[in-house]
């Protein structure tokens, strides 16, 4: 096969892959997830993303095996702190609530203020991480959600997971396999947000 025609096949594969994409619910996950050596290309994969300045504006950490376990902890112990009087199943969805993927991906948005490159493009480049991310997984066979929920947004949460000045949790990347069949939701018509100029 020519090199233009494997390159032809590559690009239609690729575009099958960004149009086949979507979310699976967290909540539905289940084993397998990625194995190191996939996680790892995940990881990879989400540094591959615009970065004006090369500031590598974003960082991430990784929950799996027992330290999902310790993030529920950690936020049983913050609703514990923080709301009156919670409820033993609000406490227990807590403790869960990172149980619910074999691996989760949190994506901080790392911004250094006070230098040309705009916020706004760096925050950008962090949603791009994600995004990446997301579509590694899902051209491994995996299913990924991107989500935030409250405890990306929680100062105690933030503080409890040593973000710094200036960090932010761009969102929470669940991976794992799907227990149920994805079903795809309805897409927005074209015709309704794009104009031409």
């Amino acid at each position: 096969m020519s090199d233009n025609r494997k390159l032809n096949q590559l690009g239609r594969d690729c575009l099958s892959l960004l149009l086949s994409r979507r979310s699976g619910s967290a909540k539905a996950m289940t084993d397998p997830g990625p194995s190191p050596d996939q996680l790892r290309q995940i990881l990879t994969v989400g540094t591959r993303v615009p970065d004006h300045g090369k500031l590598t504006p974003w960082r991430f950490i990784v929950f799996e095996g027992e330290g999902r376990s310790r993030m529920g902890e950690l936020l049983s112990d913050v609703v514990r702190e923080t709301e009156p009087d919670p409820s033993p199943e609000r406490l227990a969805m807590e403790r869960n609530r990172f149980l619910r993927a074999p691996v989760v991906i949190g994506v901080i948005s790392r911004v250094r203020e006070a230098i040309p490159i705009p916020e706004w493009e760096q925050m950008m480049s962090a949603g791009a991480s994600c995004m990446s991310m997301v579509l590694a997984a899902h051209s491994m066979g995996f299913v990924a959600n991107w989500i935030t929920e409250w405890c990306a947004y929680h100062p105690l949460v933030r503080e409890r997971l040593g973000l710094k000045s200036g960090e932010r949790i761009a969102g929470f990347i669940y991976i794992g396999t799907s227990a149920v069949p994805l079903e795809d939701r309805a897409r927005p018509d074209l015709d309704r947000f794009v104009t031409r100029f």
